[in-house]
């Protein structure tokens, strides 16, 4: 499988995104020796080979620090022009690419599905057991919206696991790297919904049938449209999903946690899909990126849709995006409340309250992020006018890192304003 394992000075925007700035008592006092100290303590204790950190708060760049190895066996150090996989930090970037079509008239956020991609017209549910202990399935009550499809409440799964419709994933494998968008949509649409459209929140390829919905809805190849409207007005200069073969001695190992050590992936599972890269390009997973192309696009979210003169979004569409968009009915959420006081909006998840233990990530009602399976972290944080992007490549996902980093940045005691 490729891999599933990717702000200039405020504008009138910017305070519409944000509301309302923190009392001057409630926002965060940044201390850069902190953060250098947490990054050399990730190294030290063994959770990461390298890492870096970049700040951007008040309309101006105010810390950037890396520690540690990009490639230990070779002696390559972390440094600013490091290349990552960011995994599913790609996920927003198609978030945006999608509601750049919805704020032109392409669909409506209660479209059925189906209306653009026909495949989907008729999905199943499982409705019990026969007697041989077989998966009894029915038709889905409702369709698809492409509402579901944004914020991971359509009920398609991501990968194989423990219930039927896991197992029919994996037979369907619709992410092989050798399919095309259209030839994924084609097996996803096959295999049956974990639930009821709409009834709860199941991490999933949803953010895959975003770009195959951007290449239907838009007549272009997905890697073109994201290059075209999004990479290029930002000057994201080098994030991408195929790159070029003369970046590739940038790219940083991946390490992966063995017997409680990090052990070296094989080069060849770290490239795959990128260099040069396979038919299928995600939606979901596949960029790779230095850190500063990403605070770009970080910023571009925390000017309300907008750096340096080219227009991305509205700040409205913005704001939808970094809205809780999940009904309280919608109970199962999987492991989406392990990561924030919250829920979750188009593409990110969205903190509604403040951290409830000193166990909790810090940060600010009003902020919304995303990660990444290798351990990646961005968020934008209206509040205190500042986004953050932490880059590193330690697998299985060490949600510690995210911990610290966050403490680092706001104070181990932070806890924002309060919420509504």
């Amino acid at each position: 499988m490729t891999a599933l394992t990717v702000l200039a000075l405020a504008t009138p925007a910017a305070p519409a995104l944000a509301q309302q700035r923190a009392a001057t008592a409630d926002r965060v006092r940044l201390d850069t020796k902190r953060i250098d100290r947490a990054l050399e303590a990730m190294v030290a204790d063994g959770r990461a080979v390298g890492v870096s950190a970049l700040v951007w708060k008040d309309g101006r760049e105010v810390h950037f620090a890396a520690r540690g190895h990009a490639d230990r066996e070779g002696g390559r150090p972390f440094t600013r022009d490091t290349l990552v996989q960011i995994w599913s930090m790609t996920k927003p970037v198609t978030g945006v690419a999608l509601m750049q079509l919805w704020e032109q008239g392409k669909f409506r956020l209660d479209d059925p599905l189906s209306r653009y991609l026909p495949e989907f017209a008729t999905m199943l549910v499982q409705d019990g057991t026969d007697a041989a202990g077989k998966p009894v399935w029915r038709p889905a009550r409702r369709p698809i919206l492409i509402r579901d499809v944004l914020r991971h409440t359509a009920g398609f799964a991501y990968g194989d696991g423990p219930t039927p419709v896991h197992k029919a994933f994996a037979a369907a494998d619709p992410l092989n790297p050798d399919n095309t968008l259209a030839e994924f949509g084609r097996r996803l649409a096959r295999v049956p919904l974990l639930s009821e459209p709409g009834t709860e929140w199941h991490y999933s390829a949803a953010v895959d049938v975003q770009a195959l919905l951007v290449e239907r809805l838009s007549g272009m190849k997905f890697t073109d449209y994201v290059q075209t409207h999004i990479f290029d007005p930002l000057k994201m200069r080098e994030a991408g999903w195929h790159q070029p073969m003369e970046r590739l001695p940038r790219l940083a190992a991946t390490y992966v946690k063995q017997d409680g050590k990090l052990a070296r992936q094989a080069d060849e599972a770290t490239r795959r899909g990128n260099f040069p890269g396979t038919t299928l390009t995600m939606g979901g997973a596949g960029i790779v990126a230095p850190i500063d192309d990403y605070m770009r696009f970080a910023r571009m979210l925390l000017n309300g849709g907008e750096l340096d003169g080219a227009r991305i979004l509205k700040p409205a569409t913005i704001r939808l995006m970094a809205t809780d968009q999940l009904d309280p009915a919608i109970k199962e959420r999987e492991w989406l409340m392990g990561k924030i006081e919250g829920g979750f909006g188009f593409d990110f998840a969205v903190r509604t309250a403040r951290p409830t233990g000193p166990e909790r990530n810090r940060g600010a009602v009003g902020e919304f992020f995303w990660d990444g399976a290798a351990t990646t972290l961005f968020w934008v944080d209206p509040t205190n006018d500042m986004a953050v992007v932490f880059f590193v490549q330690t697998m299985p996902f060490d949600g510690t890192l995210h911990t610290d980093i966050r403490k680092a940045v706001y104070g181990a005691d932070y806890l924002g304003p309060q919420g509504d």
